[in-house]
């Protein structure tokens, strides 16, 4: 990859992975309000392979350098040679380019690998260094012959810097809880249809019925904990993607580097791990990143990836939940709706132009799903 920019005093350049920038220089970019574009995170990623050669995401940071050459602006950003692990479909662009002559992969993606979760991707807290970053990955593209960049999962108060460059944007949908005020989990089921209310509650003392949930974070995650737990990932991944994106080292480095960030539950029958789900804490919200099981116990998923989640957030009083992508299931326990982000650029103004009408449908779709799914939550309706 070559150097994109260098103009006004500032430098961009790409690094060879998140791994050679001082974590103390990612980190005070990235701030600590979201886990997944943390230096410890996205170096976990490299360290364990689970990103890297072979896997199809090639590291390809880009920094922004001020005159003294200190970073002042980051952003996670990895080659690509395929589509998988995104959450964002485009596999449809790459057939229609491909089948019009071009060459779709190698694309820039801009990211937290394998990670569906709304966040920064401009990482800096000065306004000319996110400018700069931008313009870098343009040039990045155009000038390494890639199709097109993509940055995933944006959060909303980024759109306007990607708008402006004239990146085109993408709307999806997540389900989300959010935290009005609750102090308890019997305090936010009060919020609820008696209907449901009655429901959730048949739900959780059946998913515990026989079970014992054990809620582990810190340094009390051992691992034989990650041992279990590896083998409930391993065989949602082969169901889901084929085969698991991450690599079992992956899990034992967080445990080290990220262990004030992450909060574990293990269902036991008889003192054996069935099922376990995992979560990261951020400064405002609960992540609910991967589940598994290796016994079928009924409504144990929603009582592992959807009520301890809530019952957590309000105890530590974090504004939301976030339980990861897909599931309408989730409306009826208490998720709503919410419009993710995606900006898109593409150099060749034909194809530009497809893709724009081809978004400009998607997204009159996507408005009128979550118009409509706003009338069907289980909350009780006022009036």
């Amino acid at each position: 990859m070559t150097d994109p920019t260098r103009g006004g005093g500032i430098i961009a350049k790409v690094a060879a992975g998140v791994l050679d920038v001082p974590a103390a220089d990612w980190d005070a970019c990235a701030g600590r309000g979201n886990p997944f574009v943390g230096h410890a995170f996205l170096a976990a990623l490299e360290t364990s392979g689970s990103v890297g050669a072979g896997t199809g995401w090639q590291p390809a940071p880009i920094l922004v350098e001020d005159a003294d050459g200190k970073t002042a602006g980051a952003m996670p950003a990895y080659v690509k040679g395929h589509s998988q692990g995104e959450y964002v479909f485009d596999h449809s662009w790459a057939d229609a380019w491909q089948r019009a002559g071009g060459r779709y992969y190698p694309k820039l993606q801009i990211a937290a690998p394998f990670t569906p979760v709304p966040g920064p991707r401009l990482l800096s807290q000065d306004m000319a260094a996110t400018h700069h970053l931008i313009a870098a990955a343009e040039a990045i593209t155009e000038r390494n012959g890639l199709s097109s960049a993509h940055a995933t999962f944006v959060e909303e108060a980024q759109l306007p810097f990607f708008k402006d460059a004239g990146w085109l944007l993408r709307e999806g949908i997540q389900y989300h809880w959010f935290n009005n005020g609750y102090e308890s989990f019997e305090d936010f089921l009060g919020a609820l249809s008696s209907r449901k209310r009655k429901a959730i509650r048949k739900e959780r003392a059946a998913a515990q019925e026989n079970v014992t949930i054990r809620s582990l974070k810190g340094g009390e995650i051992e691992e034989r904990h990650w041992d279990a737990f590896w083998h409930f990932y391993q065989d949602t991944g082969a169901r889901k993607w084929g085969r698991p994106y991450l690599e079992r080292d992956f899990f034992s480095i967080i445990g080290e580097t990220m262990r004030d960030e992450i909060l574990l539950y293990l269902a036991e029958v008889d003192g054996k791990p069935i099922a376990g789900a995992l979560n990261f804490l951020g400064s405002e919200a609960l992540y609910g990143r991967y589940w598994g099981c290796t016994v079928d116990v009924p409504f144990l998923h929603f009582e592992l990836c959807y009520y301890r989640a809530i019952e957590t957030a309000i105890e530590l009083g974090l504004s939301r939940v976030e339980a990861g992508a897909q599931g309408e299931h989730k409306l009826a326990r208490g998720y709503v709706a919410t419009p993710t982000w995606s900006a898109h650029y593409i150099p060749d103004a034909g194809f530009r132009a497809a893709v724009s009408d081809f978004l400009d449908r998607e997204r009159r779709a996507v408005e009128n799903e979550i118009a409509f799914l706003g009338e069907v939550t289980p909350f009780r309706k006022s009036g």
